[in-house]
């Protein structure tokens, strides 16, 4: 069952009545007429969702990315990367189910993976921590990475979280250090590093996956310091403002391409990546090829002081 947004209604009410209509027709001797004004329908339906979706505000841009049916981190790995070898725990605490990762083969190539998994239902939403990970998450991410570059692995990261999680028990067992020292050692590993925010990305939780060589987002994804509830909360102290605060933080793909942040911005299918998987896993795909194309050959002292470079110089280009 297709589930709507809030501002997806006309078109649910549209498409909810075509099925409707194929439904009886499949019941009734009138079966040619219904189907020729549920087609009719059909066509309302694609003209309201591309105007929905021609010009998406901030806010509007933050649900797309939340959207449940939206592929996740596992959905791709399991699409694009072939024989991936899950490896877990951060040989100090734990494992964290919200940071999936291992080792896998991106178009033959060996490579690490890893990314936020917020879960599809219930209770793998519950499991993952809808894609809030722990220290142990952030420590389980830096092992990997060093895997990565004793064998001269690429990483690929898939990022979608809307931050690392806040709870009592995260921040005793150094939640911000962990965090930190993940986006430490992004900045340090000698092996291309790619990102792609699939979905939402969300705070430090996102930034220690995401300081990368090449940060890849797809049109509809959002990044940024603080999500519009909680920026609105601190700022006009309420969480009802998030549409002014979503505007303000220019978290869009699109923002973010111009402000020298996101390297590459992925087309989506009209109606976002929920409406047809299969196009958004070869852009994803695509957009990996193309980036560690970009990074191959560089030698590990290059990709670095690159690297480095690159965030440095972010916040040079015009606001």
């Amino acid at each position: 069952m297709q589930n709507y947004l809030e501002f997806e209604k006309p078109l649910a009410e549209i498409e909810g009545k075509a099925a409707e209509l194929r439904a009886i027709a499949a019941k009734s001797e009138d079966a040619m007429d219904m189907d020729k004004e549920a087609g009719a329908l059909d066509a309302k339906a694609a003209s309201v969702l591309e105007n929905l979706y021609k010009d998406l505000s901030p806010w509007r841009k933050c649900q797309v990315a939340r959207h449940p049916d939206r592929p996740h981190c596992r959905d791709y790995i399991e699409t694009i990367f072939t024989e991936y070898t899950p490896l877990q725990g951060d040989r100090a605490f734990g494992d964290d189910s919200a940071i999936m990762g291992g080792l896998a083969r991106f178009n033959d190539q060996p490579v690490v993976v890893m990314g936020q998994e917020k879960g599809s239902d219930t209770t793998s939403r519950l499991h993952h921590n809808f894609g809030m990970a722990r220290p142990e998450g952030y420590r389980k991410a830096i092992r990997l990475m060093e895997l990565a570059e004793r064998f001269g692995l690429p990483v690929i990261t898939l990022v979608d979280t809307p931050g690392a999680f806040p709870g009592r028990g995260a921040e005793e067992r150094g939640q911000s250090e962990a965090i930190a020292r993940s986006t430490e050692k992004c900045l340090q590993i000698g092996v291309p590093l790619v990102s792609v925010v699939i979905g939402e990305g969300g705070s430090g939780g996102a930034v220690a996956l995401a300081t990368a060589d090449r940060l890849v987002m797809l049109e509809h994804s959002v990044y940024s310091v603080i999500s519009p509830e909680g920026c609105a909360s601190i700022l006009w102290k309420d969480a009802e403002k998030m549409r002014e605060a979503a505007e303000a933080l220019r978290l869009t793909a699109q923002d973010l391409e111009k402000l020298g942040v996101a390297d590459i911005v992925v087309a989506e299918p009209m109606g976002g990546a929920q409406r047809d998987r299969k196009m958004a896993f070869v852009g994803v795909s695509d957009a990996i090829k193309a980036a560690l194309a970009e990074l191959k050959g560089k030698s590990p002292k290059k990709l670095v002081a690159d690297r480095r470079q690159k965030f440095l110089d972010i916040g040079s280009k015009g606001l």
